[in-house]
């Protein structure tokens, strides 16, 4: 069979890959593993990195082979001090904006087209450039401190000459180095590990610096080296490493390690230390480099921070070429009007070139005008840009309604230039669990052999955490049982009733764990909230499983309320999964988590023991015993066959002590073997028919008992916390790396069955009533998003079979289990117990309930072998390593006994409805994209009001591609019908109705089945019109790969602005696709948070930053481009209709520091306050009123003739600004710079007043800054009058501004002109807000009038109805339901 697999995987690999392939075979085929030695690096030159020993006896091979291997020094600096002038000009000279600039200072060198002095023209983009520079080397700075810190840090590195380890700097580190790091130090490079102080060669790792994820992680020596137990050996270690080229894959790491006998152990990612993380809790490790800086993983995933075009940067790019061609023209007209000019000049009385033609002419004027008009192309808008989305990020980041005081986090702005687009956003599509809900798992009801437990007393529990929650934020209520050293769950379990400990729900509140004093890492409460760890148990559950120790009770055939023998094993099967089904890792305050505890003094005796066993005697009645073949009395695996072989069904498994698992290379052989003696001296059927008579009948008057009398189930439940209680000395301390299994593990802790320890050999369990159980682990086979499961494989200690539990999705498991072959009866049975066990999962899932299925296999010897050697196949090779895994364990994982089901509660955030309503008012459609089941969406939906009842949900299943597309139209039809109806009804004044909304809003629930065929070419238009007419989308069972292509379509097919929100590693990739991605930091780690363009804590906060802080970006941000529109527009205006009266020849009627510094410096500030601090509308307005957020949309900021409007207001205000001085100054003698003066002064007013009249807001700040502006100017012209004598040749400025200050004129003109030019704007916005009330006005004045009108309503309806047993609607307050106190006699 190893050959079949072999030759198949050559074939695949020879066929898919045309001989580029490489195999790596395991151990087992030493014929294949020495064919490979000599012919498989020839085939892959080039696809993969050769490492060898820096300091081995193969010194030539490693100079070959480390040539191309970069050293371990990082540098993320852009520039160096030689390279950062042409670099950095480089960089700015990318810019469209800024060449264009460079063009023009070029021109103004030209003698014939020469506007201003040559110096004057360089200071806008010298300004430009500068103040970019000096913001790219204070960025570039920081970088370089920060490398040097990293490159100089030390760590120890293996020296031949020295024959030791001497400290050495990040940066001296090469590939093929030795390095021994210690506890709590970081990973310089990435390492494979070669040795562990840790005797089982294990090392845990916390990638915190890599993901953000605090659980700590296990990584193994490579396997066949020597022994862990003594000091590595770097001079023996002879092996060569082959491996995959660097990539930023974290997740994936293949290779194999060749020994000098040619044999070749295969690599894998848990082999690969990464750099940046942190080695915790092992003494001592030592690794081989194999990737050094910026090939490591960590520096190829550091893509620093992320750069996203804005939507309305890309409009702003239209509107700039919309300037370029009014320059163009201007430019073009006043050439014309130059050669016209000059062809009709008749004996001029000044200086003309007559030698140059009028055509000529005209074109030199054209250039001339470029560089006279070029203030019409803003360029310090750029800068202004990035600094008011600077201003913006600034108060966004500091806003406390955004930060989590619990969590002491805030909101985190990655992206910088896109904070406008919070305010565009019409699509939101949202993960489900840890972004809508908390992700902080409950344990909450149970089903096992078909039987439902659910935990009453438990939901009561989660009722008062719940109750409690609203009253934590005011006091803390904290009523703490005696048994503070205790496990939680403990403490839960000594109340009686609904008496349990009374602790504030907030999972986040500082006091909740109350860890021990001596272990106050805040990563040993990793997914272990005190909700989740405290779990009531079933009392019928905890009767039944008391059946197991109870030293006067036998199991019967489960008559008269008592478990069967069958129903027992599925029972004890069942937490015993729970507990060892998982990658928790194990610790306690007082044992470091790699430290495996040894197995304790049992809780009975070996006599008691016995005792127990000779009890299991099974009814012959049991249907247990159709299912193996009758067993011999006193045989050894007499006990064992019974209760645990049944092939596929159920077991449960007991060991006598061992007080140390140390002292012996086979602890859990001996202990097998010596269970088996015990077992061969018993006697299962020794008991006579009285005895079975006498003890059935006491097993029935307990039973009923128990009925009669529920007090002693409390009893029974208090008799189980007070013995986990004795036998929890200390806390065990669970690290987790999902909640789904910290609260599947609290739940077998309530119940006894106590994960202690682990390894990477075995596993050490409590078992109720008999103490500690050490289970050999042979395979862990991860949760895999393709399976939807996991699975471990172990040896069961006493039968010595190979055991496969399995946990997961319930619509993989549900698929993958069989009844068993045999008997009728058990068939029948076994049918039932799937039955009943779907109709609870269904159940779960309609109260929103996450469901997982548990299942078991009992694999044979041979079917083992086989499987462990395709296993090792594909654990040892590097070419499509991944794919074989999942092969292998699908193989594995076939043929499954059902044990049972869990539901877990995953409990909504706080203000998700509040949140999710306010945003479809706002008119943003919210998508949900779940992987969970449909019935479990449905109910989160409703949960969270993305549901009300009277919506029509449309389910979309099918099989085939076709009737998806039928399926499809069908839905369609069925949508237009009940918007047709809805037509009709309002067509028809009936306003009731219509109100009501009844037939109108149409939700589509899909899942990930149809979603494949609806996202074809073929059928995605019909999905997507089917989507857009509904007022929300479910996707459930959705795969990453499918969110992300939901989110694409939604994008470019409508062109709308879409925002993801997610927080695990399966939300990045539609996390990235989306205009916006926002992660939330949850309890996944944070791939989600470092994948997003802005990060929060929860949920509710997109409320804000979507409705008040979008808002105000989005509208500062318009209004400030059409701002510096309109001032830019209008002041280049001034001078094109001088033109008119100079010829067209260029001139200016102002100097030109003057024309170049009023847009650059005296008119820029103001408009940076003004997009930072401007507030069109309150903050409390936008929370309340959502409504407000689409209005933004659809106002003058965003449609396209608002740039037309600007234009043509300045046009207007240049033409007021310009002909109301010079009809004032008409037949004066007055020189150009004194008509200028006047001009100027006046249109540096009306500008700043027309954005007085702009503004929403006005703050002493404002006011600061506008006078400050205004004062800058005149202080400037007055000193430049008065001192600066040739600073603009040919004219003299000296004593102009001063003498005309000092004329009223001056000020009459200024006045005159200010007036005149702003008035039709005041009056426009008069008029506008008396016929069009402000949104916020309008919006209350209608829920005033809704309000009375329905209280009105209420009122006629209490009137008219009879007063006979009639519950009054309360008519004063309309938000209030109808009272069910106040009854109407």
């Amino acid at each position: 069979m190893e050959r079949f697999h072999w030759v198949q995987h050559r074939c695949r690999q020879l066929l898919g890959n045309s001989g580029g392939g490489w195999y790596s075979a395991p151990d087992g085929l030493p014929n294949k593993t020495s064919l490979e030695a000599h012919s498989s690096p020839q085939r892959v030159r080039g696809r993969r990195r050769t490492v060898i020993a820096r300091h081995g006896p193969h010194q030539q091979d490693y100079e070959e082979v480390s040539k191309s291997c970069k050293g371990n020094a990082i540098r993320t600096t852009k520039y160096s001090l030689l390279t950062f002038i042409p670099m950095n000009l480089f960089q700015q000279f990318r810019r469209a904006a800024n060449l264009y600039f460079l063009f023009l200072v070029l021109l103004n060198w030209v003698p014939v087209v020469e506007a201003f002095q040559k110096e004057i023209t360089m200071i806008p983009l010298l300004l430009v450039l500068t103040v970019i520079a000096i913001k790219d080397a204070l960025e570039d700075y920081r970088r370089y401190l920060f490398d040097k810190k990293v490159n100089n840090n030390v760590v120890h590195v293996f020296c031949s000459e020295h024959k030791d380890y001497i400290k050495q700097c990040w940066k001296d580190v090469r590939v093929g180095d030795f390095v021994r790091l210690s506890s709590n130090e970081i990973i310089p490079a990435d390492m494979l590990l070669l040795y562990s102080s840790d005797p089982r060669g294990v090392c845990y790792i916390e990638t915190a610096n890599l993901d953000g994820e605090t659980n700590l992680k296990q990584r193994q020596v490579v396997s066949d080296l020597p022994s862990q137990g003594a000091e590595f050996n770097t001079e023996s270690f002879h092996s060569r490493i082959e491996c995959e080229n660097p990539n930023n894959d974290l997740s994936r790491f293949r290779g194999y390690m060749e020994h000098p006998s040619g044999v070749r152990v295969g690599l894998h990612n848990s082999n690969l230390l990464l750099r940046s993380c942190t080695i915790r809790n092992t003494e001592t490790v030592v690794g081989i480099v194999v990737y050094a800086g910026h090939e490591t993983k960590a520096m190829m995933n550091n893509s620093g921070p992320r750069y996203k075009r804005s939507r309305l940067e890309k409009h702003l790019n239209t509107d700039i070429l919309w300037c370029v061609f009014l320059l163009f023209i201007m430019c073009l007209t006043a050439a014309i009007g130059h050669g016209l000019w000059l062809k009709n000049l008749k004996d001029p009385i000044f200086l003309v070139d007559k030698e140059t033609s009028p055509a000529l002419a005209g074109f030199y004027v054209f250039w001339t005008m470029i560089i006279v008009l070029q203030v019409l192309i803003p360029i310090s808008l750029y800068v202004s840009i990035e600094i008011v989305k600077l201003g913006q990020i600034y108060f966004i980041h500091n806003d406390l309604a955004l930060y989590n005081k619990q969590l002491d986090s805030r909101i985190q702005c990655r992206a910088l230039n896109i904070t406008e687009d919070l305010g565009q956003i019409q699509y939101l599509f949202s993960d489900k669990t840890g972004t809508l809900t908390e992700n902080k798992m409950v344990f909450c009801r149970c089903s096992i052999y078909g039987v439902e437990y659910p935990h009453e007393e438990n939901a009561r529990r989660l009722e008062v955490y719940e109750a409690e929650k609203s009253e934590a934020a005011a006091r803390s209520v904290t009523l703490k049982s005696g048994c503070s050293g205790k496990s939680l769950s403990c403490r839960s379990l000594s109340c009686k009733h609904s008496s349990v400990s009374l602790h504030t729900l907030t999972a986040e509140s500082e006091d909740e764990d109350d860890p021990p004093s001596n272990h106050s890492q805040p990563r040993t409460s990793a997914f272990c909230s005190r909700v989740a760890k405290e779990v009531m148990p079933d009392p019928d559950l905890v009767r039944k499983l008391n059946r197991l120790c109870s030293p006067d009770l036998a199991l019967s055939d489960g008559s008269s309320g008592t478990p069967s023998s069958l129903e027992l094993t599925y029972i004890t099967d069942f937490f015993l999964a729970l507990a060892i089904c998982n990658s928790v890792v194990v610790s306690s305050p007082s044992q470091p988590r790699h430290v495996v505890p040894e197995a304790r003094t049992p809780l009975k005796s070996l006599e008691e023991i016995k005792l127990m066993f000779q009890r299991f005697s099974f009814s012959p009645l049991s249907a247990l015993s159709t299912l193996s073949p009758p067993q011999i009395k006193g045989s050894p695996y007499s006990f064992t066959s019974r209760l645990f072989a049944r092939g596929k069904t159920g077991s449960f498994t007991f060991s006598t002590p061992t007080n140390s698992t140390a002292d012996s290379s086979k602890p859990g052989l001996e202990n097998s073997l010596e269970t088996c003696n015990l077992r061969g001296n018993l006697d299962l059927s020794s008991r006579g028919e009285e005895a079975g008579h006498t003890e059935d009948m006491e097993v029935e008057d307990q039973a009923n008992d128990v009925k009669t009398n529920p007090e002693r189930a409390w009893q029974e439940v208090e008799d189980l916390s007070r013995e986990v209680d004795c036998e929890s000395e200390e806390e065990l301390l669970y690290e987790a790396e999902s909640p789904d299994e910290a609260a599947l593990v609290h739940a077998a802790q309530a119940y006894r069955c106590t994960l202690r320890g682990r390894s990477a050999e075995s596993l050490l369990v409590d078992l109720p009533g008999i103490g500690s159980l050490a289970v050999p682990l042979l395979h862990i086979l991860p949760f895999d998003s393709n399976r939807k499961k996991m699975s471990v494989v172990v040896r069961h200690p006493l039968t010595g079979q190979v055991v496969v539990y399995t946990k997961g999705a319930d619509s993989v498991i549900m698929d993958l289990t069989d009844a068993p072959k045999g008997a009728e009866q058990a068939q029948e049975l076994y049918s039932h117990i799937r039955e009943q066990t779907q109709h609870h999962l269904d159940g779960y899932a309609r109260e929103g309930l996450r469901t997982l299925c548990i299942a078991k296999k009992v694999v044979a010897e041979e079917e083992y072998e086989v499987w462990l050697k395709g296993q090792l196949l594909a654990e040892s090779s590097i070419e499509n390593r991944e794919e074989l895994l999942l092969e292998s364990a699908q193989r594995l994982e076939t043929n499954l006994t059902l044990l049972g089901s869990t539901g877990i509660v995953d409990r909504l955030q706080e203000d998700v409805p509040e949140t999710i309503e306010a945003l479809q008012r706002a008119g943003i459609k919210v998508w949900i994209l779940t992987g969970d089941k449909k019935e479990t969406a449905i109910n989160i939906a409703y949960a969270c009001k993305l549901l009300c009842p009277n919506d029509q949900l449309l389910t979309a299943n099918c099989e085939s591609k076709d009737v998806c597309a039928a399926l499809l139209e069908e839905l369609k039809l069925e949508v237009q019908r009940g918007e047709d109806g809805l037509t009709q009804l309002t067509a028809a004044g009936d306003d009731e109705g219509s109100s009501s909304g009844s037939g109108g809003e149409f939700v589509l629930v899909i899942d990930g089945r149809m979603l494949d065929w609806a996202l074809q070419d073929q059928l995605k238009n019909d999905f997507l019109e089917l989507s857009c007419r509904c007022k929300a989308v479910i996707c459930c069972r959705s795969t990453p790969l499918q969110k992300s292509q939901v989110v694409r379509l939604v994008r470019d097919q409508l062109g709308v602005m879409t925002l993801a929100v997610g927080d695990g590693a399966n939300d990045v990739s539609m996390i990235q696709v989306a205009d916006v991605g926002v992660g939330i930091s949850g309890q996944e780690g944070m791939q989600a948070v470092m994948s997003s363009d802005f990060a929060v804590s929860r949920f509710k906060h997109l409320r804000k930053l979507l409705l008040v802080h979008g808002h105000w970006c989005y509208s500062r941000l318009s209004n400030m481009i059409l701002y510096f529109i309109y001032k830019n527009v209008m002041y280049v205006n001034l001078l094109f209709w001088y033109q008119f009266f100079c010829g067209f020849s260029g001139s200016v009627m102002t100097n030109a520091w003057v024309l170049i510094l009023f847009n650059l410096l005296f008119t820029s500030v103001p408009p940076l306050i003004y997009g930072v601090l401007d507030q069109d509308t309150p903050a409390d307005s936008l929370m309340e009123l959502p409504e407000l957020y689409q209005t933004l949309q659809t106002s003058k900021v965003n449609v396209s003739y608002s740039f037309w409007i600007t234009v043509l207001d300045a046009f207007y205000q240049s033409l007021i600004c310009y002909f109301v001085p010079y009809f004032a100054y008409a037949g004066s003698s007055v020189s150009e710079l004194s008509f200028g003066s006047p001009i100027n002064a006046s249109a540096l007013l009306i500008i700043l007043l027309h954005q007085v009249i702009e503004s929403h807001t006005l703050t002493w700040i404002h006011v600061l800054v506008l006078v400050l502006s205004g004062a800058s100017y005149f202080g400037f012209v007055l000193f430049f009058s008065w001192f600066c004598v040739t600073c603009s040749p040919p004219t003299n400025p000296v004593g102009v501004e001063s003498h005309q200050m000092s004329q009223p004129l001056f000020y009459i003109v200024c006045a005159l002109t200010t007036v005149a030019a702003l008035l039709p704007r005041l009056l426009f916005r008069a008029l506008y807000n008396t016929v069009h009330h402000p949104a916020a006005l309008k919006s209350a004045q209608m829920d005033k009038v809704d309000s009375e009108r329905y209280r009105k309503k209420m009122q006629r309806w209490n009137r008219s109805q009879s007063r006979g047993n009639r519950l009054q609607v309360c008519a004063d307050n309309p938000g209030l339901e109808p009272s069910t106190a106040s009854v109407v006699s």
